[in-house]
């Protein structure tokens, strides 16, 4: 058995931990088992899940590229831990520090995989940019979940593999019934449309430009703003929803694990982030069959099910994203998975790429 170390920010229910858990339930543990290492103290929402299929979990701080207790933790889990060969990283940026470790204690194979195409605005980015350049110096391959996502973090000098942030697509597949029951448990009336989104609340995601979109909606239709996620500005999100009197028009649904069932109830997905590694939740949304309207900052390799997918302007209006909005609305539902999977975005196709290309690099060591 060959035991991969993937290292990550937490394992709660983000793009890159659902991909990882969707890798790790179908790849065939006898010949490759996921653990990982965590850079915060807290249980993650799959944690469970994890130790359940032989997977272990270890925590280190969290990363600060300054932090002398950081580094050392680092290198003493590096040092205790020799049966690594190979190490993949998910970190971005920081990415690095940790693959600086792992070559310190030997390990062969070290690979940094994109997942991210800007910074979220905050102090901390000139210290991300700053610990950029660790990342060649460190590592030995190269991945992303799109070709955008490369560049932004390797530049156009390095050669990186695009490996798609696969879902189990057959999973989303339209389901009348689970539409029906799903709007029945959520209280949504029968004659609303359902406009939806799942992600963190994050700048990045542009929740506030997402709830001016829905106040135009409201104007004109009888709607339901369904919002999954959890993150650092949800209660500010919530404030705007409150100031515009629309309370008892948006579901705050909070982390769940029902993402495919609640698809289901959906009328339309709405995307308007600033940027995107790639958009998993979109590809998502195209596998249940439903109209998706992104911004055009999204990769447009996240464009599958092309007769589904709008790419807006964020220059337009919110008003002009209402409109177009509710003259999609009405599209009928289909079954779009067989799609996602041709076009390589199906983790029970991805998973046996990855077993190959893990056995390949240690064949070459």
């Amino acid at each position: 058995m060959i035991r991969i170390l993937q290292v990550v920010t937490n394992m709660g229910r983000g793009g890159i931990e659902t991909m990882l858990m969707n890798y790790f339930r179908k790849i065939d543990r006898s010949i490759i088992q996921f653990d990982f290492l965590v850079h915060r103290d807290g249980k993650g929402d799959y944690d469970d899940e994890i130790l359940s299929l032989g997977g272990r979990i270890y925590h280190v701080p969290r990363y600060n590229p300054f932090s002398r207790i950081y580094r050392n933790s680092v290198r003493i889990f590096f040092e205790k831990h020799k049966e690594y060969q190979i190490v993949h990283s998910h970190i971005n940026s920081m990415s690095g520090i940790v693959l600086q470790e792992a070559a310190r204690s030997g390990v062969p194979i070290r690979i940094a995989h994109s997942h991210c195409e800007g910074f979220e605005k905050s102090l901390k980015v000139p210290i991300k940019k700053m610990f950029i350049p660790q990342i060649p110096r460190n590592a030995t391959h190269y991945m992303a979940c799109s070709e955008a996502a490369g560049k932004f973090l390797f530049g156009n000098n390095k050669h990186f593999i695009v490996l798609p942030n696969a879902i189990e697509a057959k999973k989303f597949r339209y389901n009348e019934s689970t539409r029906n029951a799903m709007r029945k448990e959520l209280s949504i009336p029968d004659d609303n449309i359902v406009l939806g989104h799942v992600g963190r609340f994050l700048g990045q995601k542009n929740h506030v430009f997402l709830i001016d979109i829905f106040q135009e909606v409201v104007k004109k239709k009888n709607a339901t703003l369904l919002l999954i996620g959890d993150g650092e500005l949800k209660h500010e999100i919530k404030r705007r929803v409150e100031e515009k009197h629309l309370s008892d028009k948006v579901i705050f649904a909070g982390v769940r694990s029902d993402v495919p069932e609640l698809m289901q109830a959906m009328d339309i997905f709405v995307f308007p982030s600033l940027f995107e590694g790639l958009g998993v939740a979109a590809v998502e949304a195209q596998a249940a069959g439903l109209p998706t309207v992104i911004s055009d900052c999204i990769p447009s390799e996240v464009i599958i099910a092309k007769e589904l997918v709008s790419a807006l302007s964020l220059k337009q209006s919110a008003v002009e994203w209402a409109e177009h909005i509710i003259s999609k609305a009405g599209t009928q539902r289909t079954d779009t998975s067989l799609e996602i999977i041709k076009n390589g975005y199906d983790a029970s196709e991805n998973v046996k790429w990855l077993t190959e290309y893990y056995q390949a690099r240690l064949s070459e060591i």
